[in-house]
């Protein structure tokens, strides 16, 4: 007799193993991959270096215990894979033998290292590195890297990051390491930063990204593309369109280099689409736009709360040079499209609905290794085959197959309608988990950051916990949202809360039309830019029960001289404080706290550097000083992203916290 299923809980977060970095070896006979779990004792994360055949069979756990093992790279032979892991307290390379055994140091150094490859002749490994800025002096003499400097003395525009605090003074630079010996050469110098460098077929070159303009902080978006002799020397700019160059990759022959990005410099936050580009070497012609029809974002412009950032791989050429593939965004599906070389139709050709988070492919592009995740499948390894026509994919492990077989999970049902004006909206609803027909449930309308992104076909813990407690739960892709076209995209650019506000209102018309949602129960949140739209809502209606808002802007103004990323609010809003500040309040929740009568629950994270945390205590102190029903929940040491990498007793508790506040407004609890 078959075991009963049991609902999700909010401690089930702790069970959950992600598949996050993939490499596929240079035969595709094996999938190189990282696995990553939670250790709930030190409230960590960890990831280990896994390997499995890539015609399925059981993986083997290739290096163990508490560290973070991250982004394997396979030796042109096959015979190794290099990986980068933070042992012993210092980032650091590591090699191990592709048949298994003990992991050998190669390098460490006290810094962060990213974009790994190998030459082509096996004998040195690529890299960018950034160094960090010298540690203060102890009461021992000797460096101390949890001491706080005396001053920090700022002189650029971009000094910040959320999750990674104040920038050291050097950037990131191209770095060669000999398989041999370890030893290491830097390839590029100044105070001008080389990233996503990448060795040429015959190994004589590296092209790699760089912003050289005279400030690049202020002109963010004018990144070019770069070679240099991969022994060192002076570096020769390749012609592109003023604009973005991101992940770099050669052609087989070694003539041409794609990449991903677009031709406008003064793009907002995601109205442009990034397109797929291949540009001749030599220098000579124009870069060209291999995707100008394809009104599609070329990245991964999907959310969810099981996924790490947003880490797009490089295109990936066909073994003949004569086809691209790639991953981009498409109504709430992240999918691999290909296109032809010199341009033309882009093709779908991983048709399951889902959420494609990393693609590998090796030089003779035979298969694609797939970091996938749907509904259902939290992230796991697939194969595909690559054959410029539509395939389904092959699931490699099932690491989440056991754990999930005995929860009973809500499915989400599309739900897409057509706004105030007729715009088509897409949309999902899900039903409680133990739904039972005739009874009427209350409701939660979810609004996703951004807003440049989009929700989809992708595992969402958060969703399913709010639906195993009784919760209808309604999530849309409401204007601004990625995934829908250029136009759709940037139709709230400089107007947020216009449309973007009326699309919301518009899908909480069609759900509460369902004939088994509450109308007088339904409550609204999210984060970030969906934290604005929370905040917004609740200024310009009373028609939710509850609202709960995360990580929010609250004040334009204050936002765009606070933010790590204050200095680009101007892109999107279309102005300066000092021009307009009069719009900029105009499109601040703040300016409408009067109107405010919905029950709201601020969350809030103290190391936030994106939304400060200055947004969340203007709010409260507004509505507080207003005597309205207001109460605010602080994470200490918590960035931005909390919900998706937070330290998981805190994850825990913002989800605990969310239940208590819907079940007390939305229950009567």
């Amino acid at each position: 007799m078959p075991k009963a299923k049991r609902l999700i809980t909010a401690e089930d977060l702790l069970k959950f193993k992600w598949v996050r970095s993939v490499a596929l070896s240079p035969d595709e006979s094996k999938i190189a991959f990282t696995l990553e779990w939670i250790d709930g004792n030190r409230q960590k994360y960890w990831s280990n270096l896994w390997v499995v055949p890539a015609s399925g069979g059981m993986p083997r756990r290739f290096t163990t215990g508490k560290v973070k093992d991250h982004q394997p790279a396979w030796s042109p032979d096959g015979k190794f894979i290099a990986f980068l892991s933070n042992r012993n307290e210092e980032e650091g390379i590591y090699i191990i033998p592709a048949d298994g055994g003990e992991a050998r140091k190669l390098v460490s150094m006290d810094g962060i290292f990213s974009s790994l490859s190998w030459s082509p002749d096996g004998k040195k490994l690529l890299c960018a590195f950034r160094k960090n800025d010298s540690s203060p002096v102890g009461g021992d003499g000797k460096p101390d890297k949890k001491a706080s400097p005396v001053f920090r003395h700022i002189t650029r525009l971009f000094y910040k990051l959320d999750g990674e605090g104040f920038l050291p003074k050097d950037g990131f630079h191209a770095w060669t390491f000999e398989m041999a010996s370890g030893k290491g050469k830097q390839l590029t110098f100044g105070r001008f930063e080389e990233l996503t460098p990448v060795f040429s077929p015959d190994g004589r070159w590296i092209c790699f990204a760089s912003n050289r303009q005279p400030d690049p902080d202020r002109e963010s978006l004018r990144i070019d593309l770069w070679v240099v002799p991969s022994s060192g020397g002076r570096m020769r700019k390749i012609p592109t369109p003023p604009g973005p160059v991101w992940m770099l990759s050669w052609s087989p022959d070694g003539k041409k280099i794609a990449y991903i990005g677009h031709a406008n410099p003064d793009d907002a936050w995601g109205e442009e689409n990034d397109h797929i580009w291949v540009a001749r070497v030599d220098g000579k012609g124009v870069a060209k736009d291999l995707t100008p029809d394809f009104d599609r974002p070329c990245n991964d412009s999907t959310i969810s709360d099981m996924q790490e950032g947003h880490g797009v791989p490089a295109p990936a050429w066909s073994a003949d040079g004569r086809r691209l593939y790639f991953m981009a965004s498409d109504s709430g599906s992240t999918s691999l499209y290909t296109v032809p070389s010199t341009g033309g139709k882009v093709a779908r050709i991983l048709t399951r609905p889902g959420h494609l988070q990393r693609f590998s492919a090796a030089k003779s592009a035979r298969t694609a290794a797939l970091v996938f995740s749907d509904f259902s499948i939290p992230t796991e390894v697939f194969t595909l085959k690559l054959s410029g026509q539509t395939a389904q994919p092959k699931q490699i492990t099932h690491f989440s197959k056991e754990f999930l077989d005995g929860i009973l999970l809500s499915r989400p049902e599309p739900a897409d309608f057509k706004s105030f004006d007729g715009s088509p909206v897409g949309a999902w609803i899900m039903k409680p988990t133990n739904f039972k027909s005739g009874h009427k449930y209350p409701a939660i309308v979810q609004v996703h950051g951004g807003p440049a992104v989009q929700y989809g076909v992708s595992f969402f813990h958060e969703f399913q916990l709010l639906a195993a407690r009784g919760y209808v739960i309604f999530f849309s892709n409401p204007r601004g949202s990625q995934g829908y076209g250029k136009a759709f995209a940037g139709a709230i650019v400089a107007d947020w809360g216009n449309l973007d506000y009326k699309d919301v209102m518009a899908g909480t018309d069609e759900l509460v039309k369902r004939p088994f949602v509450d109308s007088k129960r339904v409550g609204v949140t999210g984060g970030s830019y969906g934290g604005f739209m929370t905040n917004w809502i609740v200024g310009h209606t009373d028609r939710y029960k509850a609202a709960i808002t995360g990580r929010s802007v609250v004040n334009q103004y204050s936002m765009s001289g606070s933010s790590d990323i204050g200095h680009e609010v101007y892109r999107e809003m279309k102005t300066h404080i000092w021009d307009d500040p009069d719009k900029l309040m105009r499109l601040s929740p703040i300016s409408y706290v009067k109107n405010v009568k919905t029950p709201l629950l601020i969350l809030h994270n103290e190391f936030d550097l994106r939304c400060p945390i200055g947004q969340g205590e203007e709010l409260y102190l507004a509505l507080k000083m207003l005597k309205k029903k207001v109460e605010f929940v602080r994470f200490p040491e918590e960035p931005h992203g909390l919900s998706r990498h937070g330290r998981p007793d805190r994850r825990l508790a913002r989800l605990a916290w969310m239940l208590k506040w819907f079940d007390r407004y939305l229950k009567g609890r």
